[in-house]
């Protein structure tokens, strides 16, 4: 296990036989995630055919006001540890989700998650994008179970984000029919 990947990260198939994504989802405390706020003119998400695109989005959560704030915000490698940005990694797929449960209507109706592209605002030679991004994936595998939320990705380096996020990312889904 990964020095920084907190222990109390649940494995559904392990400690609850894997429970519906909805289920799931509410139990670690999510269903009340209001997603983010779009940052200029687009959707959510998408759907074509039995994909559904989840546009990127940051680890952000809303304040009292009802306005998305970066909790963790910098660079990794300068400011930002590892375990930083993992945990803002796992606060983005915690949007992801709730982006997509707010189009869709339910967690229940996705039948796989394909595809986690993530980007890590990074100084040269930072190295560990992948251990970042894994508390995303982290997190898509707790709701899904290792069958339906294991996921293709890729870690890609950035110099900059806006808005000094830490990390964003963008989410594919396929559906069930």
């Amino acid at each position: 296990m990964n020095e920084d990947r907190p222990e109390n990260t649940v494995r559904p198939q392990e400690e609850n036989g894997h429970a519906d994504p909805e289920e799931t989802y509410r139990r670690l405390g999510l269903a009340e995630v209001r997603p983010p706020t779009p940052i200029g003119r687009f959707r959510r998400g998408v759907r074509a055919g039995d994909l559904f695109f989840v546009s990127g989005t940051y680890g952000t959560v809303k304040n009292e006001s009802g306005d998305d704030v970066l909790p963790i915000a910098g660079k990794l490698g300068r400011e930002l540890s590892v375990a930083d940005g993992y945990r803002s990694a796992r606060l983005v797929a915690v949007n992801l989700l709730a982006m997509a449960r707010a189009e869709l209507g339910s967690l229940d109706r996705i039948g796989q998650v394909v595809r986690l592209a993530g980007y890590v605002n990074c100084v040269p030679g930072f190295a560990e994008a992948p251990a970042v991004l894994d508390g995303a994936s982290d997190l898509l595998v707790e709701v899904f179970g290792e069958d339906r939320g294991g996921h293709a990705r890729i870690a890609l380096y950035q110099s900059d984000l806006p808005r000094e996020a830490p990390v964003a990312c963008e989410l594919t889904l396929h559906l069930q029919r």
